[in-house]
C-alpha cells in the first residue's frame, strides 16, 4: 500500500479555505492512506475558550469529518486527520479516520501539550487499533510521541502503522520516531505542519516541518522540507510490521516482562 502526508501552513480560522486546499492537492495523487496535521482545518494556537467553542465541531456529524468522508470517497483513500471535538460540555484534540465508505473511528488525544491544557480535557479514548483490510492503523496526535506507553500500547493492540497528525513545534520528534518504530517494530506516519501563528500577542509558535514515515526497522523512508508545502507517499509492507522477530531468539513483544515494570511512584502524587 503508498502511505504519506500532506504537509502544509492552514489559515488559522478558515476552514473551507484549508480543506479545499487539501482537496486541490489530493485530487491527482493515488495513496491509500493519507495523514494530515493536527488541527489541519483550523490551525492551533486558540486564545480563548470562545474561540475554541466557536472552531471545535462534534464528530462525526460536523462539517469537517463530513468533508473527510467526501474527499475518502472521491479519492478512494483512508484519511487520518486532526481537528478540535466538541462532546456534550468538553472540548477535545481529537483525530479521525474515514474510509471509502464512510466514517471508521475517533481517538481523543492523551498527552496535551503547552496551551491545550488550558482548553482541552484530556482523552478519554485509550489508544484504539482499527483494520481497515489493507492493514491496521492506530492513531496517536502529536505529543503522545512524548510518552514511549503511547506507541507500545498501539504495538500491543497490533497496530502496522500508527497514523500521527501534529503540529510539533519541538525539534526531537523527527529524530525520535525512528527508534519509536524500532522498539515497536511497526511503521509511522508523521503528519507535521509548516509556518508561524502569533496571535493576540502571544509568543510565536514555529512549527518545525519534517512530516515523515518511517519504517519498523527504524529507517526514514520519506521526509519533507522543514518549511515548504509538501505532499508525499512511499509503498509500505503492513506485513513487515506483523513479524516481531529481532533474531532467532528474540521477539519484542514476547520478551516483554512486564511484571517488573512496575513502579510504586506510578501510585504517587507526583508534585
Amino acid at each position: 500500500m503508498k502511505a504519506g502526508f500532506y504537509q502544509f501552513n492552514p489559515v488559522f480560522g478558515d476552514k473551507n479555505a484549508n480543506v479545499t486546499k487539501v482537496r486541490d492537492a489530493i485530487k491527482t495523487r493515488e495513496m491509500e492512506l493519507l495523514v494530515l496535521p493536527e488541527f489541519f482545518a483550523t490551525g492551533y494556537q486558540f486564545v480563548s475558550l470562545d474561540e475554541v467553542a466557536d472552531l471545535s465541531e462534534e464528530i462525526p456529524n460536523g462539517e469537517t469529518t463530513e468533508a473527510l468522508r467526501d474527499l475518502s470517497h472521491e479519492n478512494n483513500m483512508y484519511i487520518v486527520a486532526g481537528l478540535p471535538e466538541k462532546y456534550r460540555d468538553r472540548y477535545y484534540n481529537s483525530a479521525v479516520l474515514t474510509g471509502p465508505d464512510g466514517f471508521i473511528g475517533i481517538y481523543r488525544k492523551t498527552h496535551l501539550f503547552f496551551e491545550e491544557t488550558l482548553y482541552f480535557t484530556p482523552g478519554d479514548t485509550g489508544f484504539k487499533v482499527w483494520d481497515i483490510g489493507i492493514c491496521r492503523i492506530g492513531i496517536m496526535i502529536c505529543f503522545d510521541w512524548f510518552y514511549p506507553e503511547a506507541m507500545r500500547a498501539l504495538a500491543l493492540e497490533g497496530a502496522d502503522v500508527i497514523a500521527h497528525p501534529s503540529n510539533l513545534v519541538l525539534p526531537f520528534c523527527p529524530d525520535a520516531m525512528p527508534v519509536r518504530c524500532l522498539e515497536n517494530m511497526a511503521y509511522a506516519v508523521t503528519a507535521n505542519r509548516t509556518g508561524t501563528e502569533q496571535r493576540h500577542g502571544k509568543k510565536p509558535l514555529t512549527f518545525i516541518g519534517k512530516s515523515e514515515v518511517v519504517s519498523p526497522g527504524g529507517k526514514i523512508l520519506i521526509r519533507a522540507p522543514e518549511d515548504d508545502e509538501a505532499l508525499m507517499g512511499v509503498d509500505i509492507d503492513p506485513a513487515e510490521a506483523r513479524d516481531k522477530k529481532l533474531n532467532q531468539y528474540n521477539n519484542i513483544l514476547m520478551d516483554r516482562r512486564p511484571h517488573m515494570y512496575s513502579c510504586s511512584q506510578d501510585q504517587k502524587d507526583l508534585k
